[in-house]
């Protein structure tokens, strides 16, 4: 027999809102209906949640205190390693260790970001890349670069940059074997038009990032078919008030979903701020753009081809400095966003679940707590911090293990 896991007491965020001493019912691998006759409650602990032993129904309950909240797990559309780990390096050794690092932080979802090397060396990652896919541990897989402007390639390996011919663009996404989510390119490259147009035809999201292109350029690929972008305000031109440059037309399009890195370092408060106030929270998605010192701590770490110094949590390409991804982890974005940036609750989970499940056609599984849909979840305790992780009705981390370790637990 299945078990059942009743979770009761704490805030639940649903589409609708915020539900107050609500509960959420798990049954196997998905979120079950409100059922009549099912437990409504156990006793909680001072200070944690009690779990309560299975009964002769199979049914177990999970008491949580009321100032919890019970989210919809997170979703990454844009993070390259983790856990000392790099997507990069093409095993599925290291993508695991990836994979297991994020979900630990709640990510229950991701997509593997590669970054810019060669054609065959990149093809090769996302053959390898695919099988996880084709697994069902990763939601697909996202080339960053080597179509990306040599102005603005960031932490990507300026030799390698090419332009986007839409045969080299072809060469990877049939590589990715039906797994490609999304490219990140420059549009205003000769070839960046015709790229977005083949990324769209084969259902592969087109990104504008890492670009110098102007206003006009970037209206144009939006019209082209470009969808998202990559990690907005970050490797692009600012926005200025005679050329407003790729900012501007990114915000403005509804069509338009940005990415924004929410760890302190990538984004001024007044600048995120900004952006939910232009885009809305509907067409915002947080994404970490982690590298391998995520969820490990400082010290030297490749990035590609690149060699990345982390201090303090920040990351730094050894030769020349420039800002090299994160360190971020979902949880850590979350926390940040509502008592730092503070924005509403319920934007942030769209921002952090249901925006980027619509974006990647998956909302119908994941993204939200709804009836039918794969118990994913994250239990948030009143400070906004990460005490509990579900995937597919299993606990990853269990918030009364959490609680019964106290505060070094977890």
């Amino acid at each position: 027999m299945v078990a059942v896991k009743v979770l009761t007491g704490a805030r639940v965020v649903l589409p609708t809102g915020v539900v107050e001493d609500g509960r959420v019912i798990v049954d196997g691998p998905t979120i079950a209906p409100h059922a009549e006759g099912m437990p409504d409650r156990g006793e909680t602990a001072a200070g944690g949640a009690t779990e309560h032993g299975a009964t002769e129904r199979g049914i177990t309950t999970l008491a949580l205190p009321g100032d919890h909240w019970i989210v919809p797990g997170f979703i990454d559309i844009h993070v390259h390693g983790g856990g000392g780990a790099s997507f990069s390096a093409g095993t599925a050794e290291q993508a695991l260790d990836v994979i297991g690092t994020h979900r630990r932080h709640g990510t229950t979802t991701m997509v593997a970001s590669t970054v810019t090397g060669d054609l065959d060396d990149l093809a090769h990652q996302a053959s390898a890349l695919s099988e996880l896919v084709e697994q069902g541990d990763l939601a697909g897989v996202h080339f960053e670069g080597p179509f990306i402007a040599r102005n603005r390639c960031g932490a990507h390996e300026p030799s390698l940059l090419r332009d986007p011919d839409p045969a080299d663009v072809r060469k990877l996404v049939d590589a990715a074997r039906g797994t490609a989510r999304m490219m990140t390119l420059a549009p205003e490259l000769p070839g960046g038009l015709d790229s977005v147009r083949l990324l769209a035809d084969h259902g592969v999201i087109a990104a504008v990032g890492h670009t110098d292109g102007s206003y006009d350029a970037t209206l144009a690929a939006i019209e082209a078919g470009a969808t998202v972008a990559t990690h907005l305000f970050n490797a692009m031109p600012g926005l200025g008030h005679r050329a407003p440059g790729p900012v501007a037309a990114l915000l403005e399009d509804e069509r338009v979903t940005v990415e924004l890195i929410n760890d302190g370092v990538h984004l001024h408060p007044a600048v995120l701020e900004l952006a939910f106030h232009r885009a809305g929270a509907d067409r915002v998605a947080f994404i970490t753009d982690a590298m391998g010192a995520a969820g490990k701590g400082d010290g030297l770490y490749p990035l590609g081809l690149m060699d990345v110094e982390v201090k303090d949590g920040v990351a730094r390409l050894v030769e020349g400095g420039s800002i090299a991804g994160s360190t971020l982890t979902l949880d850590t974005a979350f926390r940040r966003a509502v008592t730092v940036d503070r924005v509403p609750v319920e934007q942030v989970v769209r921002a952090i679940s249901a925006n980027p499940a619509r974006l990647l056609g998956v909302y119908d599984r994941v993204g939200s707590l709804d009836p039918g849909k794969d118990a994913d979840l994250v239990v948030l305790d009143g400070d906004f911090t990460l005490v509990g992780v579900m995937r597919k009705g299993k606990w990853l981390i269990s918030p009364a293990a959490h609680a019964a370790a106290g505060p070094a637990g977890g």
